[in-house]
């Protein structure tokens, strides 16, 4: 019966799939919808900002309903005369991550955030949700957007020069990457383009992307700021550049972000994209990635690019650090009631939605770490930033350290993210 039932689920959605024909709902455009997010540890509340008109729709046009239920958040919208629901994306944002920081306990901030959807041909409600610390989503917001609304902007933002460095063809049929600069000068330029080179090979000579390097494009913005470099607060450097990136986000040393969405966006759209991937101008080692909207990078430490490949895993897909040995600034980061939504973590509440059925009968559960275990797939526990309760896949995986392969979980999830989006 419970096969059954499944069974049913699953052709329901893809019955529900089937009936939403993107060219029934939505335009070539792409509408971005711009929020601020404002609370503290406990609190949230949304604010509207702006609603502005980019260029061609760059995701799934075959998928528009998001199968995955991954990131901290999710944005829907339903047809406004049916209250059908035509779109839905999970993603994550920096305000989530700060919620966790002991500075969240002690006062109040606003955090600027954007959402991609579709451009709609009719009126539809957009509605924003959270995951609460029980994992649910819940309905945080609402807003009526009419697509002949005279206020959503058709303004033209910053044009820069922009290159394709891979090549695999029409954007609505691939997966777009674009690398956008942070601290290269007008003049270093030629700098910028070569590390571009160099990322954009270092991800495709990775599985499981190697064998679908046609299914990538990638994309390069020649934006200069006026200045090199990029913050670091702790050490009393401040740069001007154009996207504000910083060391110390969070006042964690090697976490390197920036809380300027807004001129992130405004760079990536002057070309299709689904990833954004920021390149800063520095050798100091760094970065972070944000599921479903932005990773960065700094462009020139010897292990930059081995970062940048682990981040894509927390970029493209929802994949949790399987680390659990450093400092980091989150406290209480998962409530060890429930079962953990990232994929490739578990702490055995439902373990039976994660990989269980792909462990080899008489591997133990948990799985010791040692030796005669190397490479075995089984539940070691460890990750996600905690030593105990918390279990990840395999012993190494690129999501634990840079020099290793992905394991076959993170294989598997990387792979049906590049069928969503490709197939």
């Amino acid at each position: 019966m419970k096969k059954l039932f499944l069974l049913l689920l699953v052709f329901a959605a893809l019955n529900l799939q089937a009936q939403i024909k993107f060219e029934d709902y939505f335009t070539d455009n792409t509408l971005r919808f711009d929020y601020n997010r404002c609370g503290t540890a406990a609190t949230e509340q949304i604010g509207f900002e702006q609603m502005k008109q980019e260029g061609k729709w760059s995701g799934p046009r075959n998928h528009l309903i998001d199968p995955f239920l991954w990131g901290e958040y999710r944005v829907e919208l339903y047809d406004k005369a049916t209250k059908k629901l035509i779109f839905s994306r999970g993603y994550a944002g920096l305000y989530s991550e700060w919620q966790s920081t002991a500075e969240a306990k002690v006062t109040s901030r606003c955090f600027y955030e954007t959402a991609l959807v579709p451009f709609p041909k009719k009126p539809v409600t957009l509605q924003l949700y959270s995951r609460n610390r029980k994992t649910k989503l819940v309905k945080t917001f609402e807003y009526q957007i009419d697509p002949a609304n005279y206020f959503i902007s058709k303004e033209t933002g910053p044009v820069y020069k922009s290159f394709m460095v891979h090549d695999s063809g029409d954007p609505s049929k691939k997966i777009d990457v674009v690398f956008i600069p942070d601290g290269f000068t007008a003049v270093e330029m030629d700098k910028f383009r070569e590390a571009v080179k160099s990322f954009s090979k270092g991800l495709l000579d990775t599985p499981p992307f190697t064998a679908a390097e046609d299914q990538f494009n990638c994309w390069l913005v020649e934006a200069p700021s006026a200045e090199s470099g990029t913050d670091i607060p702790a050490g009393g450097i401040y740069k001007n550049t154009l996207l504000n990136t910083s060391f110390y986000t969070f006042d964690s040393e090697r976490y390197n972000m920036t809380f300027d969405i807004k001129s992130v966006r405004d760079v990536a759209a002057n070309v299709p994209y689904d990833i954004i991937i920021i390149l800063v101008n520095s050798e100091k080692y760094g970065g972070g990635g944000v599921y479903n909207y932005y990773g960065c990078f700094t462009a020139f430490n010897k292990q930059s690019i081995g970062v940048f490949v682990h981040e894509f895993g927390h970029t493209f897909t929802w994949l949790a650090d399987e680390y659990y040995t450093s400092d980091v600034a989150y406290q209480d980061y998962i409530d060890m009631t429930v079962e953990p939504i990232q994929p490739n973590v578990t702490n055995m509440v439902d373990f039976g939605k994660k990989w269980k059925k792909m462990i080899k009968p008489g591997t133990p559960v948990p799985t010791p770490r040692k030796p005669e275990f190397a490479g075995v797939l089984g539940a070691y526990e460890g990750g996600i930033y905690s030593a105990k309760g918390i279990y990840s896949p395999m012993a190494k995986c690129k999501m634990n350290w840079l020099g290793d392969p992905f394991c076959p979980v993170c294989t598997k999830i990387l792979k049906d993210m590049i069928d969503y989006y490709t197939k």
